[in-house]
């Protein structure tokens, strides 16, 4: 009699999938994600079929109140949105051999498990390739040709160790003769973002919008648009500008940055990294959720002949600053908007939070370029406060910006407000 081994169930083998995910470095501090993981798991097990909605998700997983509005507030779409990119991520790289893949179809908030096939790499290496005849041939040809090939990658390999060579005694010595010493104004103000283990988290905006370019687009309209015909791979040249700029700023200071959209942002993301947020609260949704400005905020307004426009409104105004900063009408050329420059503690006081966003892309461009340029930024120093130890104090500015053709061309401040130490 021939005795087999009992089978894992079906459940369990899914079960320990999940699991896999949850221990996995592509999802390592993704507390959030890990949750919704194990919730939908759960749900697609026990209910097979059936479908979940976005205010189911956000009460029973993510601790939202009775009240939530899935049409105000995209968290859940936001998160399942992370969630697939998260996936994909996994079984890209250290989950290609997994016997089952995971996967949650876009516009649905159901996973479903899939069986997998052995990858390539292991079918390959389990059956030979090369038939008898074949390897007597490629044997027989390389008995006749080894001592050229020999000599060969021996000339190459001596050319090879002499260049190394000459380039690890020249490399230091260049880099002495090229580098110019960093302005002490960008040591100043980029410090709190530098001195961290970790790459700071550049943040940039990117509306929702409906339609195509080609067809026609525009802003997303909660109350005629679906939000399946939503479209988030737009964002203004003022942000693509910026990100550039940041990128050779800290080229100079010796680090690198890590870009990500604003939609794809979680909570856990900003309490456990340094971030700069480029792009105003218009677009840039996690900035709502977020501990933000609270001198100069961006609101539509509501009355007079601006109504509907996006603004910068003074909070507090003193007797010689106005009530609110409005760039051109959208119906005349731009040649003036308003941005905020702002560094406020964040959800996690540790970690340092910039926010730089104008009322219109061109704004933005300007507001980065204000704090990446040496003298403008030791314009902004010379009226911010720094403390004992050298950390900048938290500050809210406003700065005027000229624009000629769709170019930032003169920056100014305008109002500032200084965090009292």
């Amino acid at each position: 009699m021939t005795v087999t081994r009992t089978q894992v169930p079906e459940r369990e083998q899914y079960v320990a999938e999940i699991d896999r995910l949850v221990n996995s470095h592509v999802l390592h501090g993704s507390e959030s994600l890990c949750k919704l993981l194990r919730y939908l798991a759960e749900h697609a097990l026990d209910h097979p079929g059936s479908s979940l909605k976005e205010y189911q998700i956000a009460t029973e997983v993510f601790g939202r109140p009775a009240n939530f509005d899935p049409q105000s507030d995209s968290t859940i779409r936001v998160q399942a949105g992370r969630l697939r990119l998260k996936l994909a991520e996994y079984y890209g790289s250290e989950g290609v051999d997994d016997p089952i893949q995971v996967e949650m179809p876009k516009g649905t908030y159901v996973i479903s498990f899939h069986r997998r096939e052995p990858s390539a790499a292991k079918v390959q290496s389990a059956s030979p390739t090369v038939r008898p005849a074949e390897a007597i041939s490629v044997g027989a040809n390389s008995q006749k040709n080894w001592k050229a090939a020999f000599l060969f990658l021996l000339v190459v390999l001596i050319a090879g160790s002499t260049m190394v060579a000459f380039l690890l005694l020249r490399s230091p010595r260049a880099a002495e003769r090229t580098s110019d010493p960093i302005p002490a104004a960008f040591s100043t103000f980029w410090r709190g973002f530098v001195i961290g283990p970790e790459e700071p988290w550049v943040i940039f905006s990117n509306g929702a919008f409906v339609g195509r370019p080609e067809t026609g687009m525009r802003y997303f309209d909660s109350a005629r648009d679906s939000r399946d015909h939503i479209l988030e791979h737009y964002t203004g040249v003022g942000e693509v500008l910026a990100i550039h700029t940041l990128d050779h700023t800290f080229g100079t200071l010796g680090r690198q940055i890590r870009v990500k959209r604003g939609s794809l942002l979680s909570l856990d993301d900003v309490k456990n990294n340094d971030m700069i947020f480029v792009g105003s609260p218009a677009e840039n949704l996690t900035l709502r959720e977020i501990p933000n400005t609270q001198n100069f905020v961006f609101r539509r307004l509501d009355s007079g002949p601006r109504k509907g426009d996006l603004a910068i409104v003074n909070v507090h105004p003193q007797s010689d600053e106005a009530a609110f900063w409005v760039g051109s009408p959208f119906q005349a050329d731009l040649v003036e908007d308003y941005s905020v420059v702002a560094l406020v503690r964040g959800l996690n006081p540790a970690k340092s939070v910039l926010i730089l966003a104008g009322t219109t892309t061109i704004g933005t461009q300007a507001a980065v370029e204000f704090v990446c340029q040496q003298n403008s930024l030791e314009l902004l120093l010379s009226r911010l406060s720094v403390s004992g130890n050298g950390e900048l104090e938290p500050f809210e500015a406003v700065i005027r910006v000229k624009v000629t053709r769709g170019v930032p061309v003169e920056s100014d401040i305008v109002a500032i407000r200084n965090e009292k130490p």
